[in-house]
């Protein structure tokens, strides 16, 4: 039996992509599937076939610079996401996702969709939550590196005891950022729960950890619930092929180096351009760099025959054609470059950046640079490291071949479907 289903998300293109991969794959099962999230994305999620809602926040195209630098700060940036951005319009967001849900099956969330736990509570609907990087299920047991300071990488890999004081103290320190959840659940006569931002905003029936085992393994303090699906990457057929003048520059030479900030950070480049082309310069090798819609990010007098530079080129076609990649850990770009088995050069910025970094510096695939640190010397001398020893690019492929094995659209969506009491759509979760 088909269902009716809506999902829930907020964020960047990192943050939406692989729920338009599981919508169309739920899609060609036979399900109706809904993306409920800002209208800045309403064009390409219609234009895969997925039906889409918009629900506040509105993030509106062309954002300025101050608010990006003021969401990837490393200090405040997390507050002003969560706070400023996210929970002040709660009371929004509640009231839209009510209407869209009205009559569905079942409900996904992402991890800033924090009225998503209360449209569930109050309507009964079914509930899957989902979050797509590690960090976002804090572990005594695992590594909780925070900042773009790697010198924790190795001092806080395994000491439940330590870890566990920090994530209570987390806890504890952000509680007060949950009172416009906690005010609009007094407001519709729900009983209050203990912690909206961490556990509680956990379905209880399913949890669906949307990375791989090889760059996270199920923890035993995870919520039991939990299914670590595999990296649901997103294969756009409009994006299938880079362009003519790409290619091009690819089959003219050697693997260059890409260099990227995703998109959302991009926005937020300082000289990382100019300083990447000036490095790449220094080391004697050929880049790309993926500079975004911003102009001011085009680095002029540093391109050559062996610098080019585009808006966007698909990480999935480029990556496997590099010979590292260069970016700024967002878990979107870390997993393509993983798949890719290209080794890496991480330069974080904020929110689950740095914790990914410190996981792709432990799995030996990358190593990392403050973000501070990254100027045209720093960063040769990092890249000249990498690329000198074979190490880096042998783990790279060791670990890209485990992920290419894995399905994690495929396993998220038979989890979905178990849920859903479909049964002979239901393969194996893992």
């Amino acid at each position: 039996m088909n269902k009716r289903i809506v999902i829930s998300t907020y964020g960047t293109l990192g943050d939406l992509h692989p729920y338009i991969a599981i919508a169309i794959e739920l899609k060609q099962r036979g399900h109706e599937v809904i993306i409920a999230t800002s209208r800045l994305y309403r064009s390409q999620v219609e234009e895969k076939g997925v039906k889409f809602y918009d629900i506040r926040p509105d993030f509106e195209p062309g954002l300025d610079r101050e608010v990006f630098r003021r969401a990837t700060d490393p200090k405040e940036g997390l507050k002003f996401l969560i706070c400023d951005l996210i929970l002040s319009h709660i009371r929004d967001t509640y009231n839209d996702l009510m209407q869209v849900v009205n009559g569905a099956d079942l409900l996904i969330t992402q991890h800033l969709s924090f009225a998503g736990a209360i449209v569930a509570e109050k309507t009964g609907i079914k509930w899957i939550s989902s979050v797509l990087a590690p960090v976002l299920i804090p572990s005594a047991y695992d590594s909780l590196v925070l900042a773009d300071t790697s010198s924790q990488i190795q001092s806080q890999l395994l000491n439940p005891l330590v870890n566990s004081s920090i994530i209570n103290l987390s806890k504890y320190f952000l509680s007060s950022w949950s009172e416009p959840i906690r005010k609009l659940r007094d407001d519709l006569g729900l009983k209050q729960i203990k912690e909206p931002l961490f556990e509680d905003k956990h379905s209880p029936e399913l949890v669906l950890a949307l990375f791989s085992e090889a760059f996270a393994q199920f923890q035993s303090d995870w919520p039991k619930q939990t299914c670590v699906t595999g990296f649901p990457f997103y294969e756009s057929r409009d994006e299938a092929e880079l362009t003519s003048k790409l290619l091009d520059f690819l089959n003219a030479g050697s693997p260059p180096i890409v260099f990227t900030l995703g998109s959302a950070v991009v926005n937020n480049a300082g000289n990382f351009y100019v300083d990447s082309a000036l490095a790449a310069r220094q080391i004697g090798c050929r880049a790309v760099l993926l500079i975004g819609e911003d102009e001011r990010n085009l680095p002029h007098n540093l391109l050559s025959e062996n610098i080019v530079a585009f808006n966007y080129a698909p990480h999935s076609k480029l990556f496997p054609r590099s010979k590292a990649i260069v970016h700024q850990g967002g878990i979107g770009t870390t997993a393509q470059s993983l798949k890719a088995n290209r080794p890496m050069l991480i330069m974080p910025y904020s929110h689950d950046q740095p914790n990914n970094a410190a996981r792709a510096e432990r799995l030996g695939v990358a190593l990392t640079i403050k973000r501070g640190e990254y100027t045209a010397p720093g960063a040769a001398a990092k890249l000249r490291q990498l690329l000198s020893e074979p190490r880096y690019t042998k783990r790279s492929v060791d670990v890209g071949r485990q992920i290419q094995l894995e399905n994690g659209v495929q396993v998220a969506c038979n989890a979905i479907d178990y849920q859903l009491n479909i049964p002979e759509k239901f393969n194996e979760l893992h």
